[in-house]
């Protein structure tokens, strides 16, 4: 299956893509994630016009590496999963952040999550070894 995969750059547009997060987009939220330099979100379509899927990056520069691309969030609508579409756009992501002159991108994901795995590996990524992530949790307004 071929997926139409654009570059959002307004609000409007994320709105109308939010039955791909993981709850409702706040305009304020979206407006200043399209506003910040590094940040992008790709949205495809299997040409029907409705969102199926999403990917988010952000470019992340430290000074003694370079920038890569941090892979935020990758979610296909489960009625278009199975298609190819999750990983046309970590293609797209990847083809992205190399015309941005990224050394690498790079993504964390629970090591029991297969699906995720195999759309990774199928999209090129080779997984390094069992990761930690720490977090850290704040109050927001």
């Amino acid at each position: 299956m071929t997926a139409h995969i654009k570059r959002v750059t307004e609000v409007a547009e994320v709105v109308a893509a939010e039955g791909l997060f993981d709850g409702p987009a706040r305009a304020e939220w979206a407006e200043r994630f399209l506003a910040a330099p590094g940040h992008h979100l790709l949205v495809a379509d299997a040409g029907d016009g409705v969102p199926a899927g999403m990917v988010t990056g952000v470019e992340m520069t430290h000074p003694d590496k370079g920038t890569e691309m941090f892979l935020y969030e990758l979610s296909v609508d489960e009625r278009y999963r199975r298609r190819g579409i999750g990983r046309a756009l970590v293609q797209a992501l990847a083809a992205l952040a190399r015309e941005r002159g990224c050394y690498g991108m790079w993504v964390a994901v629970d090591g029991d999550n297969d699906a995720a795995l195999a759309t990774y590996r199928s999209a090129g990524g080779v997984a390094e070894g069992p990761v930690n992530v720490p977090v850290w949790t704040f109050d927001t307004p």
